[in-house]
C-alpha cells in the first residue's frame, strides 16, 4: 500500500493561534474538527504526521474564513526556529552556505517526499525546494510558507532585513501578485518547478547575523531528539506516529488514522493485519505505553494523570494495561527507575 510521505507538525507552529486571532476561535475549532486532530496541541513536539493533512488543514481555514492568503498572513511566524533541534543543527552552521548544506542534506528528519537544492552558478544562487503535496487542495499556503522558512534561514546570517532578488512558486498564478510582492518584498514568479529563493552567490559565504557563537548541535543530537525516524519509509511507520501525534494531543481515533492515511478505516485494519499482523488497537496501545514510559521516566506528572489524558476509564485499567506489557506495574517502574 502507497506510503503517505509525513512532515514534522512543527511545521506549523504558531498558526493555530494566527488564526485564531484572525478569524476567531470557531474557525480553528472548526478546521481541527474536520482534520479530525487537535494539530495546536502538538504544533511544538516534535513528532510527525501525514503531509496531506497539513495542506488539509490549511485549505479548511481558507474555505471556511473565505480568505485565499493564508499561507502569506501565517508567513511572518513561520522560522525555522521554531522546528526543534533540527533547527537549531541547521542555524548553528558556520556560515549561510553551510547552513543551506544542512538543511538540504538533513532533510530527512524533517519530512519525507520533500527535497532541497542549491544552485550555486558563481553569480547568483538558486535555494529550489520540491514539496510532495504540490498540487493538492490548499498547497499555495505550504508553498509561501516553504518560502518564509527559507527566509528565515537567510534572515540569520544576512539580517532581519534582507530582500532576496527573486521568489518563484510552483503555485498557479493568482488573480494578482500584488499581496505576494507586497509580503516578500521582491518579484514573486507563478507556475515554476519548485519553490526557489534567489540570491547574490556571494552571501553564501556570510557567517551570523547577530556574530553570537552558534548552538553546538550535532546531528547526533537531532537523530536522538527524533527518535532516528527511520521507520517513517513504512506504512506502519507512519501509522506509528500519526497515532503518537494523536497521543499527545488527548484523542485517539481509528477514523484519525484513516483519513489521515488517505484510505478506510476497513482497508487500514486490513493492510496492518496483512502486512504486520497487528491490528489498530495493539499497535495503539503499543504506542501509549511507550509514551507512559517516557512520562514515568522523565516527569513527576501523576499516574492518575497519565491514565487521564491517554484515555483510560481508570488509573487501574491504565495500571493493569502498563503491567501486562512491561511487567511492572506504573509506580513500580518508577520506583524501580529511582533505585538505578
Amino acid at each position: 500500500m502507497h506510503v503517505p510521505p509525513v512532515k514534522s507538525v512543527m511545521v506549523l507552529a504558531g498558526v493555530s493561534g494566527l488564526v485564531r486571532d484572525a478569524f476567531g476561535d470557531t474557525i480553528l475549532r472548526q478546521a481541527k474538527q474536520a482534520v479530525m486532530l487537535d494539530i495546536e496541541a502538538i504544533e511544538r513536539h516534535e513528532c510527525f504526521i501525514p503531509q496531506a493533512m497539513v495542506t488539509e488543514f490549511l485549505w479548511e481555514i481558507e474555505r471556511r474564513a473565505r480568505e485565499v492568503n493564508i499561507g502569506l498572513l501565517a508567513a511572518p511566524v513561520v522560522s525555522l526556529t521554531n522546528y526543534g533541534s533540527w533547527g537549531r543543527y541547521v542555524l548553528a552552521a558556520d556560515c549561510l552556505g553551510e547552513a543551506l548544506i544542512r538543511a538540504a542534506s538533513t532533510l530527512h528528519y524533517h519530512s519525507t517526499g520533500d527535497s532541497m537544492q542549491i544552485v550555486d552558478d558563481g553569480r547568483i544562487a538558486r535555494i529550489s525546494f520540491v514539496n510532495a503535496t504540490r498540487g493538492r487542495r490548499g498547497y499555495s499556503h505550504v508553498a509561501s510558507g516553504t518560502v518564509a522558512v527559507i527566509l528565515s534561514i537567510l534572515r540569520a546570517y544576512l539580517g532581519a532585513g534582507f530582500v532576496p532578488r527573486q521568489i518563484e512558486l510552483d503555485a498557479p498564478r493568482p488573480q494578482t501578485r500584488t499581496p505576494f510582492e507586497d509580503s516578500f518584498r521582491c518579484p514573486v514568479l507563478f507556475d515554476a518547478a519548485a519553490v526557489t529563493v534567489c540570491i547574490d552567490a556571494s552571501l553564501l559565504k556570510r557567517q551570523p547575523a547577530s556574530g553570537a557563537r552558534p548552538a553546538l548541535v550535532t546531528i547526533e543530537d537531532v537523530a536522538r531528539a527524533l527518535s532516528q525516524p527511520v521507520g517513517l519509509g513504512s506504512f506502519l511507520g507512519v501509522v506509528a506516529w500519526h497515532i503518537r501525534a494523536q497521543v499527545q494531543a488527548g484523542v485517539l481515533s481509528i477514523d484519525s488514522t484513516a483519513r489521515a492515511m488517505g484510505t478506510s478505516v476497513r482497508t487500514l485494519q486490513r493492510v496492518l493485519r496483512r502486512d504486520n499482523g497487528v491490528d489498530f488497537r495493539e499497535l495503539a496501545n503499543a504506542v501509549r505505553l511507550r509514551r507512559a514510559e517516557e512520562l514515568l521516566r522523565g516527569t513527576t506528572v501523576s499516574i492518575t494523570q497519565i491514565a487521564m489524558d491517554f484515555g483510560y476509564s481508570s488509573p487501574a485499567n491504565f495500571s493493569r494495561a502498563f503491567r501486562k506489557a512491561s511487567g511492572l506495574a506504573p509506580n513500580e517502574y518508577r520506583q524501580q527507575l529511582l533505585t538505578k
